[in-house]
Formats: structure tokens, sequence, C-alpha cells
């Protein structure tokens, strides 16, 4: 098997400087941005450092020395194409707007059909289908009143129609690297050495300027004709949200991510029958980016303490296990919002300053933020909420006047 193998560290067994598969990011099209290429059938087309799938990769080597997979599989990509069209974006022709993700990743089966037909192995990085979500949240509250079945979007039993987008990460160094205050090299060295050097290129292929992580990517969740995103006059829900697979999938109590994600979906569905757009995005950073182990590991820090659980100690036992308090870093957040086209969100269900803070410095406008309703905050998670709102986490978890109004009205104010 030895002889199918062709490092790629050294230029001396890269491809040929100039060719066709040259990147060039903020390009105004695919065409002239070029393709991604992580090929492990030809590593002479590599153009990137990686490989597609992200922490899937290994399992994709589990199964080819299982003998199950084909070391040579190449995807047969037809009736693969989105199911709805997102794009093309002014956004996605500016180098610095975008740089973790390929706004073009969703394109490639068509605009490079002829190169995939001549061998070229091209993947997508984005793919975009339609399904149905249901919830027993959206069935109370179309049982409450608060959501009206139009048989259209929302039917009487709580399915929902939406059009989903699952994006894997593809992070241009360069402009990485910029958005973080760092230089490039320093950038590449730790990349480097935290992965225990499984990516030898990042220091050794300078010219090599486009990473695919082997981490969570992210799924959309859109409601609404995804047509009318990047439209004047378009209104815009979202509910941003973190993985928190205790909460999302099993309940637990000890959070508000699964109440406040529920939440969100309904702003959003409110706002999509009411002619806009809604937009749940729902990002693989499970324990704020620490993991679930290093998460489970704080609570139990948290509650076995002196005292028991209290809020003025939440962040420090996080910090004493983990180092930092959160590492999902949101500078890079905004990316998303610009492949869409949004410049404006006119209800942003969320509380989090740094989360409000980095779409307004990437020069996106917030017109109204919804906090969690105080009565779908579980009893266990007051310490959470109130360790945020001591750390800064919210700067307006108290609702105003107005949105005290508002919540009545549509009774969450009980």
């Amino acid at each position: 098997m030895a002889d199918h193998i062709v490092l790629t560290s050294h230029p001396r067994n890269a491809r040929r400087a100039g060719s066709y598969f040259d990147i060039r990011w903020g390009a105004q099209n695919a065409v002239e941005r070029g393709p991604l290429i992580a090929s492990l059938t030809d590593p002479s087309q590599r153009n990137v450092i990686g490989t597609h799938a992200g922490a899937y990769a290994v399992y994709r080597a589990l199964a080819v020395a299982s003998g199950q997979l084909q070391r040579d599989h190449k995807p047969d990509l037809t009736n693969t194409a989105p199911a709805a069209p997102v794009g093309p974006h002014p956004q996605w022709g500016d180098a610095a707007r975008i740089v973790s993700l390929d706004p073009w990743g969703h394109l490639v089966a068509d605009v490079f059909a002829h190169e995939i037909a001549a061998g070229a192995d091209i993947r997508p990085t984005i793919a975009i289908t339609k399904a149905h979500i249901n919830m027993p949240e959206l069935k109370a509250a179309i049982e409450a009143g608060r959501l009206a079945p139009d048989g259209e979007l929302l039917e009487a039993n709580g399915d929902v129609r939406v059009t989903k987008a699952a994006i894997d990460p593809v992070w241009y160094l360069p402009g990485l690297a910029e958005r973080f205050g760092v230089k490039e090299t320093v950038l590449r060295r730790a990349l480097f050495e935290q992965t225990a050097g499984m990516f030898p290129e990042l220091v050794t292929r300078s010219d090599l300027k486009v990473f695919l992580p082997p981490i969570g990517g992210m799924t959309l969740y859109l409601f609404g004709d995804v047509t009318q995103l990047g439209r004047p006059g378009t209104r815009v829900a979202c509910r941003l949200h973190d993985e928190c697979n205790g909460s999302d999938v099993f309940g637990s109590d000890i959070c508000t991510c699964r109440p406040y994600l529920a939440h969100g979906i309904e702003v959003c569905i409110e706002m999509a029958q009411q002619g806009g757009v809604g937009l749940v995005i729902y990002n693989r950073k499970e324990g704020r980016a620490l993991g679930e182990v290093t998460k489970f590991l704080v609570y139990n820090a948290r509650k076995r303490q002196a005292g028991g659980d209290r809020a003025e100690t939440y962040f420090a036992r996080t910090e004493c296990v983990a180092g930092v308090q959160d590492m999902r870093f949101q500078q890079l957040m905004p990316d998303v919002f610009h492949w869409l086209g949004i410049t404006k969100i006119d209800r942003w269900a969320s509380m989090s300053d740094m989360k409000h803070g980095a779409l307004v410095e990437a020069g996106i406008e917030v017109v109204e933020r919804v906090p969690i309703p105080d009565q779908l905050i579980p009893a266990d998670a007051r310490v959470e909420m109130d360790a945020k709102r001591a750390a800064g986490y919210f700067s307006n978890y108290l609702p105003d006047e107005m949105e005290l109004a508002e919540a009545k009205g549509r009774g969450l104010d009980q």
C-alpha cells in the first residue's frame, strides 16, 4: 500500500506552481477563485492542507483499513445539487469578510463539472437540503396560542418545513490570522504544535493558504423563503446556538440551552410567517468549545466544592479545569451571515454580548435583542444565568417595557 502514498509536506513533491488549481481567495466568482482540492487519490493536485470531512476523516481511515472503503473512492455527485439557492452575494468576493468557510462550497459540482469529469477530486464543503423538524415545545406553543399553524410553514401537529445547510469549516489562514490579530507564522506554528504535528504542511508549505481543520462545522435551519436573504427590506430573525448535547437532546436542566433553542425557533417561525426569514445556526462547539469531557469535569468540580454550586465560582471552576472560560472565539462567527448576504438582524434571540459585539464589529446591524423568557429558565440553571450576568456575558438581561409588553402579548410573561 505504500506505493499509493506521496508525501506533500515538501515542495519537491507538490503540484506545479501557477497551475489551474491555484487558489485566489476573495475572487469574484468560483472559477477565478479556483477549486479547493484535498485529494487523497492524487496528491499532486492538492492545494489545501488537511482533508475533507473534518473529524470524521478518522472514521474514513478505519473504513479503508478494515477494507470496507476503497482508498481511491470518489463521490458520485449526481443529483446532489442544493435543494434551494443561496447566493452569490457581494460579500463572497471580499477576502476579509469570509475566512472560515468556502462561500462557493455548495456549487462546486456544477461550476467544476468539467474538471471533475476529467479526474479532479473536487468535493463540496456545503450541502443544502429540505426537511421537516418537530419539537414538543412547538406543539406546546401552538396549544398556548403563541404560534398558529398555516398549513404551509407550520402544521397543526408541530411539523415545520425548513431548508437545512451543513457547512464544513474551511480556513483561509492569512485572513484567519488577521482576524485574530496574530502573524500567520504564529498561527501556523500553534496549529501544528497543538495537533501534535498532524499537519506538517502548516509549517513546511507556506504556499498553501487554505486549511481544512479536523473539527465540527455548523448546521443552518432556515424558515421561510431563503431567496429573500440579502434583499433590502427582508426582515430576519436569528438564534445562534452552540451545541449542548445534554440539554439540546436529553433535556438536562443545568443550563438554558434547549429552552432558548426552542424559543429561538419559535421566534424564527413567527418571522417567517410575517414574510421574513428565520435562521437558526447550530455550531458544533460543545461546552463552549472545551468539549464534553471537560464540561462534565467542571460540573463535578462546581457541585462538589464547599458551599455547593455558586454563581461567584462558576467560571473559576471552569478555568481551573480548562485554563480558560470560553474557547468559542466569536471572531469567526459573522462569516456565515456574510455568506447568506445578511446585513441586518431584526430579532436576535441571544443575550450574549460577545456574540452581539462580534456581529456589530463585522458591520451587521442588530435591531432587537430577544432574551429568554424568565419562566423558561430551569431551576438548576439559575446559577448559570447569575454567573453570566455577573461576568458581563449579557448587559440587557432584564427586558425593557416594550419587550415585556410584546412578551405579554405572546403569552410568554406567565
